[in-house]
């Protein structure tokens, strides 16, 4: 029932989507990559990068508990490729189904300060993934100035409203030897996302002709 209760969810936030004015700041070697990479992004600002336009397939991995049932519905909905596996429970399944997905061309999207924080702290599931796959590392962050903010959940998920504008930013690719030999690395890069997503808000509201 969870399942298809997300299913159900999943579509209504297709339609949610679709609302928003979207801008992406990316750099230009994004655009000829052929091989999977690792979208790393922390916990709580992953709904705005439902906007991204997707030219190839991704894998999330989603936990097994009953919240976890929920999310594979909607994000099967939303035509993403769901594994099962979490640190506690089927994690080395999860995490050799990733290392397939990758090595079969898919990217794969991982918030990498989880799956229960602490916030910003990057784990070492994202980059053992990447290294294992030879994948690059891609830095990622969605920001929208209205959005309603989960205060109570750990990771303040954000939700942006219908007809937001939301900035996606992607930050240059990782290499995976890198990103092992200086993890904080990759902690940088998503923060800076972060903070240029939030830099267009401020530059939109010095100029009005600013597109956010």
């Amino acid at each position: 029932m969870r399942h298809l209760l997300g299913q159900v969810l999943g579509w209504v936030v297709r339609l949610w989507v679709l609302t928003w004015r979207v801008r992406v700041i990316a750099p230009r070697e994004l655009r000829v990559a052929s091989s999977g990479r690792v979208v790393a992004f922390w916990h709580g600002l992953q709904m705005g990068l439902l906007a991204l336009e997707r030219s190839r397939p991704v894998t999330a991995l989603v936990s097994h508990s009953p919240d976890g049932e929920l999310q594979s519905g909607v994000m099967t909905a939303l035509g993403l490729t769901v594994v099962r596996g979490s640190s506690s429970r089927g994690g080395a399944r999860g995490y050799r189904a990733l290392l397939a997905a990758l090595a079969n061309g898919h990217d794969v999207a991982m918030a990498v300060d989880g799956p229960r924080g602490p916030r910003g702290v990057v784990k070492p599931g994202a980059l053992g993934a990447a290294i294992h796959a030879r994948a690059p590392l891609i830095p990622a962050a969605a920001w929208s100035r209205h959005a309603i903010v989960l205060g109570r959940s750990w990771d303040h998920f954000r939700i942006p409203l219908p007809f937001a504008r939301v900035v996606l930013c992607l930050g240059a690719p990782i290499a995976p030897t890198r990103a092992r030999s200086e993890p904080a690395l990759v902690a940088r890069a998503i923060d800076r996302c972060v903070a240029r997503a939030k830099r267009r808000f401020a530059l939109a509201s010095r100029s009005p002709r600013s597109a956010a």
